[in-house]
């Protein structure tokens, strides 16, 4: 359902969602029983993934940050939003260019509906939402609200936190990024953190022992996470935890988690900002990584 013809029938709420399930392991309330019985079994396997969620919340306000200061971006797109948690990405990207425009987007009808209540945008600015789903891109790229929000001809911040190892392979995750960069304009670029198989450790089976669950979950390798970077560049210091991905003292608390510096296993995830450049670019395989 697209955010043109938001209605909501079904919340779900005996099911398991990934927002609302980031939201317990983020000290939010906007959470249910099958969501908080998931969390707690993740928490099982992997013992820091509050750290964890915390200290990829930080990362991607950084890199909001970052590209709507030094990158001039004013328009950003953030898939996968989650349960409003404050700073929220357009509180960031607004603070620092009030005129910025952000669209949020989740399949989520009480993400929405949350969103809705509690996000307030600068007067300068714009803020709207769009119920649709990461797997059916076209209902983001053609939706009217995108539209009246956000120039497609000029440069755009595509962010998706914690998102795309939520995503079936059989979806086709790779292809449905290529689909949504390629709709973007040289200039833009690509915000992308996900669940790292290799920093892992114990908990990188976590697909398997949740086999059976109506929610998936998996660990996602280096190179398969460099390929949701290909045909842009990645940015300095290229795809590393969160935590490092240009690190600021001036930390905002987030959650319930301490400021700390993190082990990389405490925090498993692969974390990257990606730029699209004019002309074609070595893959980001190859490690390589530019400052911007």
């Amino acid at each position: 359902m697209s955010g043109s013809a938001y209605q909501l029938t079904d919340l779900g709420t005996d099911r398991a969602h990934p927002a609302r399930i980031y939201d317990v392991f983020l000290g939010g309330k906007t959470n249910y029983a099958a969501d908080r019985a998931m969390a707690d079994a993740v928490a099982q396997k992997m013992p820091t993934v509050k750290t964890a969620a915390v200290a990829n919340r930080r990362f991607v306000l950084r890199a909001v940050r970052h590209l709507a200061g030094q990158a001039g971006i004013r328009q950003f797109l953030d898939i996968g939003t989650g349960i409003p948690t404050s700073p929220n990405l357009h509180e960031v990207a607004q603070g620092t260019a009030p005129e910025a425009r952000v669209v949020y987007v989740d399949n989520d009808p009480i993400v929405l509906a949350h969103s809705r209540a509690l996000h307030v945008t600068n007067p300068a600015g714009r803020t709207t939402y769009l119920q649709a789903d990461f797997t059916d891109p076209d209902s983001i790229l053609t939706a009217p609200r995108l539209h009246d929000t956000i120039d497609l001809t000029q440069p755009v911040a595509l962010t998706m936190g914690l998102l795309l190892h939520w995503i079936d392979p059989k979806d086709e995750p790779h292809a449905i990024v290529r689909r949504l960069v390629d709709a973007l304009p040289v200039g833009s670029y690509l915000v992308i953190s996900v669940f790292a198989r290799e920093l892992a450790g114990r908990s990188a089976s976590l697909h398997d022992d949740f086999a059976a669950e109506d929610t998936a979950l998996r660990s996602l390798g280096r190179d398969e996470t460099l390929a949701f970077f290909d045909g842009t560049e990645l940015v300095e210091p290229g795809l590393v935890p969160p935590h490092r991905w240009r690190p600021d003292p001036v930390v905002t608390d987030i959650g319930a988690a301490p400021a700390t510096t993190l082990d990389d296993t405490a925090a498993p995830v692969w974390a990257g900002v990606a730029v699209k450049r004019p002309t074609t670019v070595p893959s980001p395989r190859s490690g390589d990584s530019r400052r911007d």
